[in-house]
């Protein structure tokens, strides 16, 4: 199975939370079907990408990046490659890659869809058609800076960073499990 062919399968039996996220779903699947490079930065005027909302273990704090490009707090992620055998990898290596955190889990089924322009870097102009899933770490929560990052940092899912984008915001409302 390609990554494209996991792409389609995982949103097709994905069921989306509410109208908004059920037009973005099928916004997704008509882009899958029109571009076989539907997953590849080169696909212009959009393309998939793959990002994780981290929990820690408590499930109380998220891990957010202040990414480089974009200069804002984010969730990590980011392109898929090659070696990606579905999205729901891809969001984990990207979340391992950028926080250095092992023993990283994921749910293999997205939390949330989220379509947005990028505004800065190499695919300025572009879209991003991110699928976005939920990953929970292990037991150790120290976490390395990489590259793509000025800072990461441990935020309560009750206060995060002034300013954050309204994306994240609704990423960690859904992502939110109280601890009964």
């Amino acid at each position: 199975m390609t990554l494209h062919d996991d792409a389609t399968a995982v949103l097709t039996d994905w069921e989306p939370p509410d109208a908004a996220q059920a037009e973005l779903r099928l916004h997704y699947l008509n882009h899958l079907a029109k571009y076989e490079d539907a997953m590849w930065r080169s696909c212009r005027p959009e393309h998939l990408t793959a990002s994780a909302l981290v929990l820690d273990p408590s499930g109380t704090r998220v891990l957010l990046t202040l990414h480089k490009t974009v200069n804002r707090w984010l969730q990590l992620g980011g392109h898929c490659e090659t070696g990606d055998t579905s999205l729901a990898a891809a969001a984990l290596r990207e979340a391992t890659e950028e926080s250095g955190l092992s023993g990283l889990r994921i749910d293999p089924n997205p939390l949330q869809l989220s379509r947005h322009e990028l505004l800065a870097g190499g695919c300025k102009g572009a879209f991003h058609l991110d699928v976005q899933y939920l990953v929970t770490a292990g037991a150790a929560t120290e976490f390395v800076v990489s590259e793509e990052s000025h800072e990461l940092a441990w935020f309560g899912i009750d206060a995060l960073p002034d300013g954050i984008d309204q994306t994240v915001e609704d990423l960690v409302k859904r992502a939110y499990r109280p601890v009964i």
